[in-house]
């Protein structure tokens, strides 16, 4: 792929150089003895029981063609193994359901969302025979801080200012990201996926289903840490489920997920002995 300075405002606006800077993403030579990954971030293309949603039509002719040529794109990665946010005790269901695509891929199948529309699609463009399910379910209450300061008989005792700002103004520091993530759904598919992936959206993510709790809590309680704790022990179970599947350093890994769980691995995979994590939006970019 190239070994660019991968602007992301060049893709979406023009703008000044002041404001550029801060989306400059720089390409990072690859270990080849290391397990190739290409860790991909998306929106629900359906619906979703999440707290944030994109209005997304899956059946309109001009959305399904962005996603094929999306696939296309990352089909480049050459993946040998492809991760969707399944259950792996799901994997014959969803099999039998790639399989079905296989044998008719004019269409793309709408029924997962982006899983099987983008998903199944980068898996065929790769030649790859089936699927991998590594998703695990774990409940926890990312809303407590807002429950909190509802509720006039209680009080938040940890840091309620940071709290509210990483709410109301998540990029206070960041105003470019800031303006494109408000008019995210103008923007076409191919850049609301690039500004998904990119580091400090990927940050906000995080900041959004978990570490915002950790300025929460009711007297000297750690109630907002715990229900935080409880994301990073289903991401860490996800990535369990990753590497209990079979591969060698031959191998090339693709993962497509919601982004607060690509957030949550690229922390993993990026100190790992084991992988090593391209660029995704070198891989975004035509």
């Amino acid at each position: 792929m190239k070994n660019i300075m991968f602007i992301l405002a060049l893709c979406l606006v023009g703008c000044s150089s002041a404001t550029d800077s801060v989306l400059r993403i720089k390409t990072e030579p690859v270990n080849a003895n290391k397990i190739q990954v290409l860790n991909v971030g998306s929106f629900h293309f359906g619906a979703t029981s999440d707290a944030n949603s994109v209005d997304f039509d899956e059946h309109s002719q001009a959305n399904q063609q962005a996603v094929k040529d999306i696939a296309i794109l990352l089909a480049q990665f050459k993946p040998t193994i492809v991760c969707l946010e399944f259950l792996p005790q799901d994997m014959a269901r969803i099999n039998q359901a790639y399989q079905a695509f296989l044998a008719n891929p004019t269409r793309l199948d709408t029924h997962y969302g982006e899983l099987s529309m983008l998903g199944f699609d980068v898996a065929r463009l790769s030649g790859v025979a089936k699927v991998y399910g590594i998703d695990h379910h774990l409940g926890y209450n990312y809303s407590l801080g807002d429950f909190i300061e509802n509720s006039p008989e209680l009080e938040n005792a940890v840091d309620r200012q940071t709290y509210l700002q990483l709410t109301h103004q998540p990029f206070l520091h960041y105003p470019r990201l800031a303006e494109l993530n408000q008019r995210f759904e103008q923007l076409s598919l191919l850049q609301q996926l690039q500004l998904t992936n990119h580091p400090l959206m990927l940050d906000h993510s995080l900041n959004t289903n978990a570490d915002k709790l950790f300025y929460v809590g009711i007297g000297d309680g750690f109630e907002g840490a715990e229900q935080a704790a409880q994301f990073y022990l289903r991401n860490m179970k996800i990535y369990t489920n990753l590497n209990r599947i079979p591969m060698t350093e031959n191998d090339r890994v693709l993962i497509l997920m919601g982004s607060a769980h690509t957030a949550m691995l690229r922390e993993f995979i990026r100190r790992s002995p084991k992988f090593d994590m391209v660029n995704t939006l070198d891989y975004l970019t035509p």
